[in-house]
């Protein structure tokens, strides 16, 4: 069951990090999953001083990986065009 958790919630933060950095009509539902997935790791590593904890699921946890998501997708964007949207 904790598989399928990470996947709808880490799709549901990539949706939302495409929406807020405006790539949602060039990415997927595989995409956003893969995007949250590692964006909420990303986030992990940077506002958790570099550990990463199992504390489940709560706002914190929900908005560090929304920003680790963004944080990855400004990193995309600035690779693929040369600029931060």
């Amino acid at each position: 069951m904790g598989l399928i958790l990470w996947l709808i919630i880490g799709g549901v933060i990539g949706w939302l990090a495409s929406i807020i950095m405006r790539t949602d009509a060039q990415q997927g539902i595989l995409l956003n999953v893969v995007v949250g997935i590692v964006g909420a790791f990303v986030g992990g590593l940077i506002f958790s001083g570099g550990s990463i904890n199992n504390a489940g699921l709560t706002l914190y946890s929900f908005i560090v990986s929304l920003l680790g998501a963004v944080i990855l997708l400004a990193i995309v964007n600035l690779v693929r065009r040369g600029a931060v949207r």
